[in-house]
């Protein structure tokens, strides 16, 4: 992968490679966690920042791992990180970390964390690991941020609910109230509604895929026969 860009790691990470969208990694947090937009948001962060610091150390320690030892390698570096993450957590956004519960240890089981320390930052350069987990990340959890919305406003008719978990007394006043007097849709804020709307925002993906596509496609003007 020497030849990998910068310009294809961002690309692969947002939209062609999106881990939740196209490798469909990561449905059990995806799926649990994503009933409003601050406990999706807080999750992705912390997903994020895993891959970060755990492509980082992989790409750097790469060259002194024996082929036959690199996975339990890989996952104690991620473990390592993860329980840094939180630890800190539970010392800075205590309530947020009560809310999100045994998903944030569980980061260490992703299969989107693990996926991308073997195929990818055992393979590449720090700078390169670094961006593609940065990436990845950002890209996992635009997903998670969206379908939070959606959940969020279809189920209880709010968005930015509980804001003050994450932002403290000043989260309090970022609650918005799209639908007045809304007394709720049951099925959006459990994990069968979350599938049904993953699936939704993957068909959109896959219609725009396939409309670019069709654009990228040169149109071949046969030229006039000559009488």
């Amino acid at each position: 992968m020497a030849t990998t860009s910068y310009r294809k790691v961002i690309n692969d990470g947002l939209w062609t490679n999106n881990p939740a969208l196209v490798q469909i990694l990561g449905l059990c947090p995806l799926l649990a966690i994503s009933s409003n937009v601050i406990n999706a948001l807080g999750l992705g962060l912390a997903t994020t920042l895993t891959l970060v610091a755990s492509n980082l150390t992989v790409s750097l320690i790469r060259n002194q791992i024996r082929p036959e030892i690199r996975i339990p390698v890989f996952v104690l570096v991620i473990a390592a990180v993860v329980t840094t993450i939180e630890l800190s957590m539970n010392a800075f956004f205590h309530e947020l970390y009560l809310v999100l519960g045994i998903f944030i240890p569980l980061i260490v089981t992703n299969c989107v964390i693990i996926a991308r320390a073997e195929a990818f930052a055992s393979k590449n350069s720090v700078g390169l690991s670094a961006l593609d987990g940065l990436m990845m990340g950002l890209g996992f959890t635009s997903v998670l941020v969206v379908l939070g919305g959606l959940r969020e406003v279809i189920g209880q008719g709010t968005l930015f609910a509980n804001a003050h978990l994450m932002f403290g007394e000043v989260g309090r006043s970022m609650t918005m109230v799209v639908i007045e007097d809304y007394r709720g849709f049951l099925l959006a804020v459990l994990p069968p509604g979350a599938f049904m709307m993953l699936g939704f925002i993957i068909a959109i993906k896959n219609v725009i895929d396939a409309r670019r596509k069709r654009m990228a496609v040169p149109v071949i003007v046969a030229a006039p026969a000559e009488a």
